[in-house]
């Protein structure tokens, strides 16, 4: 009798060549990998090590320069340079200083599709789960050695299973859900676990809210992450994998979206999370939108909307670093930079510097951040002696007007 599997399992065992399951040891075959400069340097020393000469398939490898760029010192330059080097000399797919953090360019250009087993060097590679693919964050030996045989070996990770049922309201996004969920789940409640979405409220959502969804499991120790195909568009043919109707999964969450509101994770943990109501009132000091969560066109068109026509207050600094340098054009062509930046909006390169806390806004002693990002750990932008809080991009514009934190329908009314 043939037992049902998840998604996870499908794709694995179409990389493994056999049907395996949750708890089975595989060796797979990977459609591709990613490092960006905070991870690759490590993975070429590694690589070198091992005795690499080239890697298994160049036009299967992106390398891109987004965590600390464009490079802030003469360390990170030489590093810059390494990889760069690295990169032509192999013909790989290679992603220069402001050409967008490295998961919006994975999906923008079609380097990761549905029904692939991709790896990158980054914890928040299970982003490409919203294309209906199976993405893994690793460590840098271990991609060192798939950029050498072009395969890994993995534990098939147990299934969480979420179902979001109901619509959203008015002021309240799928960074909201995504919160919600981790204050609920946890941060270790997903952990070395695959998570499926789906529901109603899915079916209805963007690519780039899904990627939202897919982006935040890490914040509960999900090693990958699985958005219902149902109602995606992509601009290429494409087909779904699907669980089947007896698989066996770990725990099964349903979670209705109906009344929601606007959620903010407060200081210092993803999981920590509040109600608006709970949190609202709280000055604050920078406002950054930005991040492989939010920052794509939509998140823009959001904070727009609550900016339009408004400045932001005096003593707070908004700070936007769009998801590409294709979402920067795009917001350019649309009038959506000019409502932006004439409400007192500053863009600065795309990339994740004020996220990691490398540079390009990094807050001061005592000093507290409203954020689109997806972690809030103590010193996580850069000082320790700041406090900061996560939140969707509306709430953020709207805390960026009134000064304090900020229901964005407040503002909007």
């Amino acid at each position: 009798m043939t037992i049902g599997q998840t998604v996870a399992e499908k794709i694995i065992s179409a990389h493994a060549g056999r049907a395996v399951y949750a708890g089975e040891v595989a060796i797979v075959r990977v459609d591709g990998v990613m490092a960006t400069d905070a991870t690759a340097p490590l993975a070429l020393k590694a690589f070198n090590e091992m005795g690499g000469v080239k890697p298994w398939d160049a036009s299967r490898v992106s390398m891109i320069l987004d965590h600390a760029s464009p490079a802030p010192n003469e360390r990170v330059g030489s590093l810059h340079k390494l990889i760069r080097d690295f990169a032509f000399e192999h013909s790989c797919h290679f992603y220069d200083v402001g050409a967008g953090i490295c998961h919006q360019l994975m999906v923008e250009n079609a380097h990761v599709k549905p029904g692939d087993l991709f790896l990158g060097a980054d914890s928040h590679t299970p982003t490409y789960g919203a294309l209906n693919a199976l993405a893994m964050g690793v460590g840098s030996t271990d991609l060192a050695a798939t950029l050498l045989t072009g395969k890994t070996w993995l534990k098939v990770p147990r299934t969480l299973k979420i179902i979001l049922t109901g619509r959203l309201n008015p002021g309240v996004s799928a960074k909201d859900i995504i919160l919600a969920l981790c204050g609920l789940i946890g941060s270790d409640g997903a952990r070395y676990m695959s998570v499926e979405f789906t529901g109603e409220a899915v079916k209805i959502m963007t690519l780039a809210s899904r990627m939202v969804l897919a982006n935040m499991v890490a914040e509960m120790g999900g090693k990958c992450a699985s958005v219902d195909p149902d109602g995606l568009v992509l601009p290429y043919d494409w087909t779904p994998t699907t669980p089947d109707y007896d698989a066996e999964y770990a725990r099964v969450v349903t979670f209705d979206c109906d009344s929601l509101t606007p959620m903010v994770a407060i200081p210092h943990a993803p999981d920590s999370v509040k109600p608006i109501s709970d949190v609202a009132g709280i000055p604050v000091h920078q406002a950054f939108i930005g991040s492989c969560t939010n920052a794509r066109l939509e998140d823009l068109h959001a904070a727009a909307d609550v900016l339009r026509g408004r400045h932001i207050a005096a003593g707070v600094r908004l700070l936007i670093a769009p998801a590409s340098n294709a979402v920067f054009k795009a917001a350019l062509r649309d009038g959506t930079l000019e409502t932006l930046t004439d409400a007192g909006a500053v863009f600065i390169t795309s990339g994740c510097g004020p996220c990691v806390g490398t540079h390009l806004g990094v807050p001061g002693d005592g000093e507290t951040v409203i954020s689109s990002t997806n972690r809030n750990f103590r010193g996580r932008m850069g000082n320790p002696n700041a406090l900061v809080y996560l939140s969707s991009p509306a709430v953020v514009a709207a805390s960026a007007v009134m000064g304090v934190i900020t229901d964005p329908l407040k503002v909007m009314a």
